[in-house]
Parts: structure tokens; sequence; C-alpha cells
């Protein structure tokens, strides 16, 4: 008859249970006990519902006559096989021939001696340790001797970072206590103007004419004047069709262009103009990139000693993935406009169109007179015509003498980071 109905019982999955029908199943890490109708279990369930982590965390205690055990869903003592996989438990109804099925979780029972506090301070004094510090004690215990090394290393290195961090901080309090914070502020502005210069051609403010006030050596020395007259020379026999094809193919910033349709006639002024545009088309395609991959980055027509000047005075050199590179940072995208701006000032006579170069370098007209005016240009408007006789609103700056005072700290702060 039992077998009957054993062979026509039914499941029926309870589904998610609710606290009250989860089952709990027990397993002793001592061996088997004699007589498991003696226990006496209580189950205690974590009081802080908000917390997802905690909401599950049971501790399942059990007694008998001679020894007391506990075992708990959390911590070391869990079993890993609670979250890798599910238990359940089937209660068999005899008579209709249906198994209700409950979820289940196995606990891992182990002996609780009497003399032996459930929380000892050791155990207090674990979980007020960070996950550093718990694997540093697994280190002195059972790391390998290069991983001890490591770490008395490291704590080496932490003594002496503390050690530096107090000197550092003693120090600057007698400086302080001795110069004053008025006196400090002072030196940082003349700091920030230092830095600024770093990024700006060597102005010269006792010079008697603008040419002196930036001059043409400190752009390009003799030597490097003299390589750019073999890839200058198409602008320097530039014929009315070639600046067409110019405009159509945007093979040249505006500016260029514009000025190579007023070259002058003398043959000596032409060369040299025509060396300056050279340069200055250069640059501004240089500074339209990020990172140069290889030193001849603007193609073989660049002079090997261009191709130097560019990589070492307006590049970073990094390292990266294993390899050198060189970057193009914003303080040299900095330094590349300022340069920018000055061969536009030797080419126009010392006045020169913002708004064209600002167009060409892509930059926003308020960086633009930014840099105009950390170089001393007086920044006016004018009317310019352009194409169809309709006129535009642009930007002028010139370079004359007396040269406009340096601005002062609070206006360098702002002006700290122009790219």
């Amino acid at each position: 008859m039992a077998a009957e109905v054993l062979s026509s019982a039914r499941w029926s999955y309870c589904g998610e249970p609710e606290e009250s029908q989860r089952a709990v199943l027990v397993q002793f890490s001592n061996g088997k006990l004699l007589n498991p109708g003696n226990m006496r279990f209580t189950l205690y369930k974590s009081s802080d519902s908000t917390n997802p982590r905690k909401r599950g965390q049971r501790i399942l205690a059990a007694e008998t006559e001679r020894l007391s055990y506990v075992g708990n869903n959390f911590g070391t003592g869990a079993l890993k096989c609670n979250s890798l996989c599910r238990h359940f438990v089937g209660i068999l109804n005899k008579t209709s021939g249906e198994m209700e099925v409950y979820d289940a979780e196995l606990f891992n029972m182990q002996p609780l001696f009497a003399d032996e506090p459930i929380e000892s301070d050791s155990s207090l004094e674990n979980q007020t340790k960070t996950f550093r510090e718990k694997m540093d004690s697994c280190i002195e215990a059972f790391g390998t001797t290069k991983q001890k090394r490591a770490l008395n290393s490291r704590r080496m290195n932490s003594v002496g970072s503390e050690s530096l961090n107090r000197a550092v901080t003693k120090a600057a309090e007698e400086i302080i206590g001795t110069k004053g914070m008025t006196a400090l502020l002072s030196d940082a502005a003349q700091d920030d103007a230092q830095d600024e210069s770093l990024y700006l051609p060597p102005c010269h403010d006792d010079a008697a004419t603008p040419k002196d006030v930036y001059k043409f050596d400190d752009l390009l020395s003799p030597a490097e004047y003299e390589a750019l007259e073999a890839p200058s020379e198409a602008f320097r026999n530039v014929t009315s069709e070639e600046i067409l094809k110019m405009i159509e193919e945007n093979s040249h910033c505006s500016f260029v262009i514009e000025a190579l349709k007023s070259l002058p006639a003398d043959k000596e002024r032409r060369d040299r103009q025509a060396r300056c545009l050279w340069f200055l088309d250069t640059l501004v395609k240089f500074r339209a990139q990020k990172v140069i991959k290889r030193k001849s980055a603007l193609g073989p027509g660049v002079p090997h000693i261009i191709n130097t000047k560019l990589l070492k005075h307006f590049t970073c050199l990094t390292y990266n993935n294993g390899s050198l590179r060189n970057l193009i940072s914003d303080s040299m995208k900095a330094k590349i406009t300022a340069y920018v701006l000055l061969l536009a000032l030797h080419i126009s006579n010392f006045e020169t169109d913002l708004t064209m170069l600002q167009r060409d370098l892509k930059l926003s007209e308020k960086r633009i007179i930014e840099i105009a005016k950390a170089m001393r240009l007086r920044v006016s408007k004018r009317k310019v015509e352009v194409a169809a006789g309709r006129e535009e609103e642009h930007r002028i700056g010139v370079l004359r003498l007396p040269l406009p005072a340096p601005q002062n700290a609070e206006h360098q702060a702002k002006r700290r980071r122009i790219t």
C-alpha cells in the first residue's frame, strides 16, 4: 500500500518561502549525534532589515546535555555550498500523495565550550580591521618569503612617508611663522608669472623698437632660418592660380593664404615673408595634433632641423605601453599659439588680425585675447571687408611702445590655464 502511495506522489513547490517556511538542515563538524531527539534548537535572525546583505544573516544555536553548538550562514564559518547551490526539503502527505517542497539552508554546527566566549576580544578587534590589515596578517602568517619582503618594504615606505609629512608640515609652519601669509602670497603670484613666462617667447621690456621686444632670433636661429629656404620656395613663387587652388582645397590656413595674396615685390623681403609664412603654417598644422608617434610627423618635406625644433620645444616626452612618445599638452598648445602670434606680428609689421588666427587655431575669442594680452599686445576692434563686399568686426592685436603694464596677480590667476 505504501509503495502505491509513493508511486503516485506529486511534487508541489511552494515558491519563494516566507521566513517561517524556510527549512533548516544541520550537520555537525565533530561527528553524529547519538540521540538527536534531545536537541534544543534556537534560530537568531539579524535585526537589521534595511541592509540587504545583513537582512538574511542567521545564527543557529543547539544545546545538548553535554555540549552546546553554534552555526551561522555568514562570515568565515559559513558553508560555501549555500551560495553555490540550493537545498530543498520535501514533506510527503501519505494520504493525499502530495509532497510539499520548501527551500532550506544548511548550517555547519561547531561545538562551543563553556570557557570560550562566543565573541572574544580578538574577534572584535578583527572586525574593526580593514581588508588591507587582514591581508597583511595572512601574509605574516602564511605568506611566501617574497610576499613578506614586499610587506616589510611597504611598511617601511609608509613609515617614511609619515615622517616626511610631519617634517613638511613642521617646515611649512616655520616658514609661515617667519615670513607671514602676505609675503607668501606675493611669492606665489611671482611664481605663477614665472611659470607662465615659460610658455611665452622671451620679452625684452627695455627694447627701443617693437621688433626688438620679441626678437626674431628667439623664434628662429640662423641655421633654422637657412633650412626654410627650400620648403618655402613654393610660397615664394606662388601664382594667383595656385592661391585659388589653395582656397578650394583648404590646404593652408586662412592667414597664410591672405598674406600670400600681398607678398612684397622686393626679393629679400619676399623671401623672408615666404619663410615665415611656411613656418607659421607648419606650426598651425603641428598644433592640431595630439600625439606625435614618429619623428617626421609632418611629412618628408620638413627639414630635419625643423622637425627637431618642433619636437624639442613644443612637445612633452611621455612613456606609454613600453614606448616613448611626444605629447602636445595644453601648455604646449599655449606655447605654439604664442609663437604663431609672434610670427604673425613680424610678418604684418606688428599688427595682426587675431580673429583670423583664432579661427585657424580653432580657439575661442576669449582665449586668443588672453594670450595676446599676456604678450603685452593692445587689442582693439576693426571692421574688415570679407567676401562679396560684406564686413565683419575683427579683433586686432598691435605691439606698440610703450608696452602696457603687466596685469596684476588677480588677472594672472585667471589666465593660468591658457590653451
